[in-house]
């Protein structure tokens, strides 16, 4: 992720000084997404058995509305769902 696109400190709070809100831009359907898709991968990490304790997944939306995932996860859940996409082939683009 470049510098420019985070709207938070590195203490992984949202950074007021960098918010803006602009009129006519959306931002809870993109939360709303966001939300709805840490939720769907809790569920497919709870379903692939890969041990999430001490993750933490939170919905945003960017400066143009767009939701955002950020994700903080213990150094072996990482590694774990690196060996599970590893197995998994050839990764499928978004959009």
């Amino acid at each position: 992720m470049r510098e420019s696109d985070s709207l938070w400190s590195d203490a992984g709070e949202p950074d007021p000084d960098l918010v803006a809100w602009v009129r006519g831009v959306d931002y809870v359907t993109g939360w709303r997404a966001a939300k709805d898709a840490a939720a769907e991968l809790e569920q497919a990490l709870t379903a692939a058995g890969v041990d999430a304790v001490g993750a933490s997944m939170s919905a945003a939306a960017r400066a143009d509305g767009a939701g955002v995932v950020r994700l903080v996860w213990p150094v072996e859940t990482v590694r774990t769902l690196a060996g599970l996409l590893e197995g998994a082939g050839e990764p499928k683009r978004a959009g």
